[in-house]
C-alpha cells in the first residue's frame, strides 16, 4: 500500500473483554471465543500530510466474532469533536490503512475488519498514568472506560505486570491492567474487571517508532 507522510505521538489504551494479558498479544483465542473492546489515544504530537493533530483525542470499540485474524469485525470510531474537517479527515485517512506499511496496526485492521459504523463526533475527557496503571476516558453519550491496577485477590494490594513485546505492530511495551467498559453506540457491551493495555507510542506509516 502507499505510504505517506504521517505520524501519531502519544498515550494509547487497549482494552477489551478478556481476561488480564489479552490473549491476542501472545496469538492466542479471545478468552470468551470472541472480542468486544475500545481503544483510544490522546494524541501528543502528530500530523498528516501539512495538518496538525496535537491534542486531540479518538477512540475505536471493535467486535470481533472470534480471534482477529479470523476478521468479519466491526467497528466504530469515535472522534475528538474539536477536530477540524481537515483534521477529521487525516484521521480517517491514518485509521483507513492506505497510507500505512503491509504489517503495521491500521494496515492489518483494514483487512480483518468487514462493517465501520457511522462515525461519531463527541467531547472527550482522558486522563492517563502508565506508570500508576489508571486511567479514564469519556466519549460523551457513548464510552466510558476505567482502568486500575490488577489487585493482589489475597492482600489487595497493586499488582504489577507488564507485557513487552519487541516486534509488535500495536506497541513495544505496556502496563497491564484491570479496566471497566460500558459501550452504548452502535457496538453496545460491558464488562468489569477485565483486561486493559496502557502504553506510550509512536505509529508511523512503517509501524511502531517507539
Amino acid at each position: 500500500m502507499a505510504t505517506s507522510d504521517w505520524r501519531l505521538e502519544g498515550e494509547w489504551i487497549k482494552n477489551c473483554n478478556c481476561a488480564f494479558g489479552c490473549p491476542c498479544d501472545f496469538n492466542a483465542l479471545p478468552t470468551e471465543g470472541y472480542c468486544k473492546g475500545m481503544v483510544g489515544m490522546r494524541i501528543t504530537k502528530g500530523h498528516f500530510q501539512d495538518t496538525k493533530l496535537d491534542g486531540l483525542m479518538f477512540a475505536v470499540t471493535v467486535d470481533f466474532p472470534g480471534a482477529l485474524h479470523e476478521g468479519n469485525g466491526q467497528i466504530q470510531p469515535i472522534i475528538d469533536e474539536r477536530a477540524t474537517a481537515e483534521q477529521r479527515e487525516a484521521l480517517f485517512n491514518i485509521m483507513s490503512g492506505k497510507f500505512s506499511a503491509e504489517g503495521t496496526l491500521f494496515q492489518i485492521l483494514s483487512m480483518i475488519v468487514t462493517k465501520i459504523h457511522d462515525p461519531l463526533f463527541v467531547p472527550f475527557e482522558f486522563s492517563f498514568d502508565k506508570d500508576g496503571r489508571v486511567a479514564r476516558v469519556v466519549a460523551k453519550g457513548v464510552l466510558e472506560t476505567e482502568v486500575e491496577p490488577i489487585k493482589n485477590p489475597v492482600t489487595g494490594q497493586p499488582h504489577r505486570i507488564q507485557v513487552v513485546v519487541p516486534e509488535g505492530f500495536e506497541h513495544r511495551a505496556a502496563e497491564v491492567a484491570s479496566a471497566n467498559i460500558r459501550s452504548t453506540g452502535a457496538i453496545k457491551f460491558e464488562t468489569q474487571g477485565t483486561h486493559s493495555s496502557l502504553a506510550n507510542v509512536v505509529q508511523t506509516p512503517e509501524g511502531v517508532a517507539a
